[in-house]
């Protein structure tokens, strides 16, 4: 069996020796140890000089060192006694047993814990402005104190990489009840760029890609400001009016050239749709 380096766990066959540029010597030969029979190579022992009177596995040196010789036994293992109990068992609080669980409690499935309760009133969600430099899942979690999966919950986060598609985040309240954002960017700018997301979000699901970028935020302000920025009615209000569109092609073209039009929602909210 071809031996190896105990310490590179290079080929001793392959190793290549260094040279002084004086002398045109090896700087070092290789070492067998004497405890255990190992063999360090003459490049370990050149770049580490240590290993010429040490050995790293059995902890022993062949000259006078200042380190711990010999390996230490491990810590002995004692059972925990009933003196050791936190609190007697006539003080234990209810549900608390010293026995261990079952196989069969630990194998079938477990009913996921309750939510933590918000309260007779439920604190409102925080928007928190992402610096995606410092902020990650875990450090919103740390900050504010709220359990990762509540966090991917609230913002239909399913992986944590899709936080870097984002400006905001929202922290539930039912969590975190210091009601301000710890974001730097102002708190009052929170509502207005709320709204910015619902309206991006909107044009996302509309897929109003194909209209003019003129055309794409007034339409979306137009949907989404009839029903208060519910994003759900102003999407269903738009794929309402696009099937109107199909089923009645002649009232949709524009002056009669064949031309769509663009101002659906004025349309629909303006009470030009028959």
């Amino acid at each position: 069996m071809e031996e190896s380096c105990c310490t590179c766990a290079k080929l001793l066959k392959d190793v290549l020796p260094q040279y002084d540029s004086e002398s045109e010597k090896p700087k070092a030969l290789d070492r067998r140890l004497d405890c255990c029979g190992r063999v360090v190579c003459g490049n370990c022992i050149a770049d580490n000089s240590r290993f010429a009177t040490y050995c790293p596995f059995c902890q022993v040196s062949t000259t006078p060192s200042p380190l711990p010789q010999g390996l230490r036994d491990p810590p002995s293992y004692t059972p925990p006694s009933s003196s050791s109990k936190p609190f007697p068992l006539s003080q234990a609080p209810p549900g608390y047993s010293d026995e261990l669980p079952s196989y069969s409690s630990l194998t079938n499935p477990q009913t996921p814990p309750a939510e933590k309760s918000s309260g007779s009133q439920a604190a409102e969600d925080v928007l928190h402005f992402l610096d995606h430099k410092h902020d990650s899942m875990t450090s919103l979690s740390f900050r504010y104190g709220v359990p990762i999966a509540a966090l991917r919950r609230a913002n239909n986060i399913t992986s944590d990489h899709l936080l870097l598609a984002r400006r905001t985040v929202i922290i539930p309240g039912e969590y975190y009840k210091g009601g301000v954002s710890l974001s730097p960017r102002p708190v009052e700018g929170e509502e207005e760029e709320r709204r910015k997301g619902i309206v991006r979000r909107w044009m996302v699901a509309c897929k109003v890609s194909d209209l003019a970028p003129k055309y794409r935020y007034d339409v979306a302000l137009i949907y989404l400001q009839e029903v208060d920025y519910d994003i759900d009615a102003a999407i269903e209000a738009y794929r309402d009016d696009e099937r109107w569109e199909k089923e009645h092609p002649i009232e949709a073209t524009k002056n009669g050239k064949g031309r769509m039009r663009h101002d659906v929602g004025k349309r629909r909210f303006t009470g030009q749709r028959s």
